[in-house]
């Protein structure tokens, strides 16, 4: 009898498994040897790493590259002294708690869903998952994140007695840590995972990791994330694709002519400076939202900068030099290809920082006259308010920069400088590609503006630390304090007429920091706001008919921004219009249309050139002894 009774047992304790199919055997099979492959993938990963980590990198930044342990110290201990403050939080934080168990437990239960305990911010696109919100689990893990991430914030923002560049510190790192946290970014948390993991029988573990692997030696064992496809694209052929001619070069950049798209253009040409951290086709991506093309659509002579993707044998060039070897230059030379003396100049983003710095020298010069009006596009004179980047700009960030350029040969990667703006958005920019890279094993899709975003520009060092140290960390420009070659530049005796855009939710150049740069001059100037950030808000071709703009009639920019927004019209759509209508007004009357190649200076060869072409994916050292 006993014996009978053990047989059940082991029947009972084994018939699980004995009911299983062939197939699902198969499945289980198949799952086993995925992760037992990804485990001992991780293993030699994990091993290489530790291994190039002991072997030790100049390149690679520090522990603590941001030097934030004091200022972390700072501010946690105003907080633990200041009770009332976590006496609040902490109630907020249990309340929050109990309400969503028992939301939780009804929904469980079978009951209706309550009104959410917390939401995510507009825009938060990680639970974009219908199961955050359908599953009541993982609508419980959503919430129980956003709670505890919620408090560590409010802790943080509500602490008093901590002067605000480090609270603006603390904050922002602490919100990089918590966003790190996020249960989206973790394979046995997150619903698309699981389903995925599920689906392929743990083959997407595998590819991942592949992934990864493949990321970090692209890397040279510093994690090089895939945002795109970049074999999907080629520049001359997919992108930069206006025609057009290469009629000057110097050390540090190549002057395009576009060939024209109307049979008359307007007398005066018009020239583009583009940021020298980026590459200038970001303004000519595809023909149907191609700025450049636009514009010789409209009937401008169109003239571009393309900078130099430098290496260490530019490393002392300075600020100085981008102006008189950069802009100056290409102003002469556009005067012996058309006759024309001055131009209508444009300036993006770092482009335009040293834009207005030309225009104050040209006018301590007494040489005004060669730029007739002036365009800005998301660009900063002022500092004051520039946003997150600021707080990478004290004294140890900067020594820790120059020991990274001087480890490179006295340049600064490209990858350093992606890493710093994709910090600014990580969720976007870096975890939402963990998640399709590493936990899904999907390769990123082609995709032409993270392309553009992916191939990177690398920065002199003596022009970088110049300008970090001069104008993001002294703001000496606004000061009326910067010294540039004999002359102390004063905005306000510029008067010059100025367009000045900037874009709502820009990041990198927040529109409160360009209003104030738009009052530093000392002419008209005219303040256009447009939707959207630092790229889509500038590139926003009319056919897309996206976005919106605000312009105002008023002729004094008031003092506030949010004054100026008070009376400012909403239109649809983009702002390109507008501003060809306000340069036709400074451009002067119709003339022949102008070929490259018409005047003193004839073509070296096709748009767009040879200095957009240099990739930079490997450390600029290491290509210098190549």
């Amino acid at each position: 009898m006993a014996g009978k009774k053990q047989d059940d047992a082991a029947g009972a304790g084994s018939a699980p498994w004995a009911e299983m199919s062939a197939e699902e055997w198969e499945a289980m099979d198949e799952v086993s040897r995925n992760l037992m492959q990804a485990s001992l993938q991780s293993q030699k990963l994990m091993s290489e790493v530790v291994q190039k980590a002991l072997e030790g990198d100049p390149v690679l930044p520090k522990a603590d590259p941001f030097h934030s342990a004091p200022e972390f110290s700072e501010v946690w201990n105003h907080i633990v002294h200041q009770p009332e403050l976590m006496m609040r939080a902490q109630a907020d934080l249990m309340k929050g708690y109990l309400d969503l168990w028992s939301n939780t437990t009804r929904r469980v239960m079978g009951g209706e869903a309550a009104e959410p305990v917390i939401e995510p911010e507009k825009g938060d696109k990680r639970w974009r998952s219908e199961d955050w919100s359908a599953n009541p689990v993982f609508d419980a893990i959503k919430q129980s994140y956003l709670l505890n991430q919620h408090f560590l914030m409010g802790l943080v923002h509500n602490v008093e007695g901590v002067d605000e560049k480090t609270k603006r510190k603390v904050e922002f790192l602490t919100r990089q840590m918590t966003d790190a946290l996020s249960p989206t970014n973790f394979a046995m948390t997150n619903p698309d995972v699981l389903r995925e993991t599920f689906l392929t029988q743990g083959e997407n573990l595998t590819r991942g990791l592949q992934n990864l692997m493949s990321d970090l030696e692209a890397g040279h064992g510093r994690l090089a994330l895939k945002q795109t496809d970049m074999d999907g694209f080629k520049v001359g052929q997919d992108l930069a694709t206006t025609p057009g001619k290469v009629i000057f070069q110097n050390d540090i950049m190549e002057l395009i002519q576009y060939a024209p798209a109307t049979d008359t253009v307007k007398q005066r040409p018009l020239l583009i400076a583009p940021p020298w951290i980026n590459k200038f086709y970001i303004m000519d991506l595809r023909e149907n939202n191609s700025m450049i093309r636009w514009l010789t659509e409209q009937g401008f002579t169109v003239f571009l900068i393309s900078w130099v993707n430098p290496g260490p044998e530019l490393k002392n060039k300075t600020f100085r030099d981008y102006m008189h070897e950069g802009l100056f230059a290409a102003m002469h030379a556009i005067e012996a290809a058309t006759g024309e003396s001055s131009v209508n100049a444009v300036g993006y983003c770092v482009g335009g920082t040293l834009l207005a710095s030309a225009m104050a020298w040209l006018e301590a010069e007494g040489q005004s006259d060669r730029i007739s009006s002036a365009t800005f596009f998301a660009a900063q004179t002022d500092f004051e308010l520039a946003g997150d980047l600021l707080i990478f700009i004290d004294d140890y960030w900067i020594k820790e920069i120059e020991r990274i350029m001087d480890s490179q040969g006295g340049v600064l990667d490209g990858r350093s400088m992606a890493d710093t703006f994709n910090l600014l958005r990580s969720n976007d920019l870096i975890w939402s590609f963990v998640v399709n890279n590493y936990l899904l094993g999907r390769q990123p899709q082609a995709f032409d503006l993270l392309y553009w975003n992916a191939d990177q520009t690398r920065m002199p060092k003596a022009l970088h630390l110049w300008y970090l140290d001069n104008l993001y960390k002294n703001n000496r420009l606004s000061k009326g304090e910067l010294e540039l070659d004999g002359h102390v530049l004063d905005l306000s005796k510029v008067k010059t007429p100025v367009f000045m855009q900037a874009s709502r939710e820009d990041h990198i150049a927040p529109y409160p920091s360009v209003y104030k740069a738009a009052r530093l001059f000392g002419g008209p100037v005219r303040f256009l706001l447009a939707g959207s950030g630092h790229i889509a808000g500038v590139i926003n071709h009319p056919d897309a008919r996206k976005y919106q703009h605000w312009t105002s009639d008023k002729a004094k920019l008031p003092a506030r921004v949010d004054t100026w927004m008070k009376h400012a019209e909403e239109h649809p759509g983009s702002w390109w219009p507008a501003w060809r209508d306000w340069l036709f007004e400074r451009s002067g009357e119709d003339v022949p249309a102008r070929q490259p190649g018409d005047g003193k200076l004839k073509p070296l060869r096709d748009a767009p050139g040879e200095n957009v072409l240099v990739r930079s994916d490997a450390p600029a050292a290491a290509e210098s002894t190549a």
